[in-house]
């Protein structure tokens, strides 16, 4: 890239916030659900309806994802990311008067257009404007700072809701407050003379990443395990009340911290050895979480898994960006988002497929999840034969 500008500090804050808000889209509601359920007693379907409120911004991303990255390689990060600040303010505001759930869902459609967006062009202006260490160590952080706003925004959205269910979506203007800061400090980046003259000829190397999305899309199922799941292990040992789920909730965020931040401190061990780590503590913190019998071992278990979810994900990210030039970048990380957030939109429809409904077979269904992770981790050792850098390219394939 072409380094007529470096970016810096206020850069790289401004591109984390943006990072965040994506998670405001899919944990705000959370709280919210049963007053939005109560308040729309009387539409047909509704017990369908609201959830898929929750969940369909992640379905869009999961869906848009590859467009995104499509358009940003061709038209430019920032123009699409303006345009989807604005887009994301736009349809998350219009649930404060919306007096229809169809309506609502489909503004809820609207912002995970957006996010995709977002999601897409701040992950690639950070592969743009860093390199090395500092592209590194920011992949790590954005990890540990969406997990912090997951908590935060989660905790935001029961508070603000207590008398009003509508009042939390306010939140939703932060889009329209940040976009004149990126406006002001982002540019859009430029590649080099070697890499201009390469862009007509760019191949995109899906048989070389194609491995890193398969596990990227593993990683998004094993992100919603715990959160969905935990509450019904935890009701089996007669302790789920709320401050009790929610405090595990915290306990594997907490854990997904400290992994982002031990990337750091193992950024030199291989990509392909540090996937097979993170794969052992999700598999085994999995394990421990289903055959804990006590609470305190349980809160153990979602930590360990956290800690190896939490190493994961910046390795896996920060391998895909070595694998791609600038003119590819966007279409790479546009691939990221789509399996992470797919593997989290069919999070629970594996489990529960894996059960067939009935809750008491939950515990085999995840031992056997367990047991795929920890195969898995054996399998990341034959990563280095399957993911090579590309010789350079002839010819242009999207």
């Amino acid at each position: 890239m072409s380094t007529d500008r470096q970016a810096g500090t206020p850069q790289s804050l401004v591109l984390l916030l943006g990072s965040c808000l994506p998670i405001l889209g899919a944990v705000l509601l959370a709280p919210l659900l049963p007053r939005i359920q109560s308040h729309f007693s009387d539409t047909p379907g509704v017990s369908i309806l609201v959830p898929i409120a929750l969940t369909i911004p992640a379905l869009f991303v999961a869906l848009l994802s590859p467009f995104a990255g499509f358009i940003s390689d061709r038209l430019g990060r920032k123009p699409l990311l303006l345009a989807s600040m604005v887009l994301y303010s736009l349809c998350g505001l219009l649930p404060l008067w919306l007096e229809s759930l169809e309506a609502i869902v489909l503004s809820r459609a609207g912002l995970g257009l957006a996010e995709a967006g977002i999601m897409t062009c701040c992950t690639t202006l950070m592969g743009d404007y860093y390199q090395g260490d500092r592209r590194e160590r920011l992949f790590a952080l954005q990890v540990v700072v969406t997990s912090l706003s997951a908590t935060l925004f989660s905790a935001l959205g029961g508070l603000m809701g207590q008398d009003n269910w509508r009042f939390p979506f306010v939140l939703y203007a932060a889009g329209l407050l940040l976009f004149p800061v990126m406006a002001w400090l982002l540019w859009e980046p430029r590649p080099n003379e070697r890499e201009a003259r390469s862009v007509a000829a760019e191949v995109f190397p899906w048989g070389s990443l194609m491995p890193l999305y398969v596990l990227s899309f593993l990683a998004g199922i094993s992100l919603f395990i715990v959160p969905v799941q935990a509450g019904y292990l935890l009701t089996q040992l007669h302790t789920d009340t709320p401050q009790q789920v929610a405090f595990m909730m915290i306990a594997n965020q907490f854990g997904a911290l400290l992994g982002a931040m031990s990337f750091r401190l193992l950024g030199r061990i291989r990509h392909s050895n540090l996937l097979l780590l993170s794969f052992v503590l999700v598999g085994s913190g999995g394990l421990m979480m289903v055959k804990a019998q006590s609470y305190e071992l349980m809160t153990v278990a979602v930590l360990i898994n956290g800690l190896g979810l939490g190493l994961m994900l910046p390795t896996l990210l920060t391998w895909i960006m070595s694998q791609i030039g600038f003119a590819q970048r966007g279409r790479a990380t546009g691939g990221f988002m789509t399996a992470v957030f797919a593997g989290e939109f069919i999070s629970p429809l594996v489990v529960l497929s894996l059960t067939g409904g009935n809750p008491h077979d939950l515990p085999s269904a995840l031992v056997l999840l367990a047991i795929i992770q920890l195969v898995l981790a054996v399998g990341c050792l034959a990563l280095p034969r399957l993911v090579r850098p590309l010789a350079a390219p002839t010819t242009t394939v999207f």
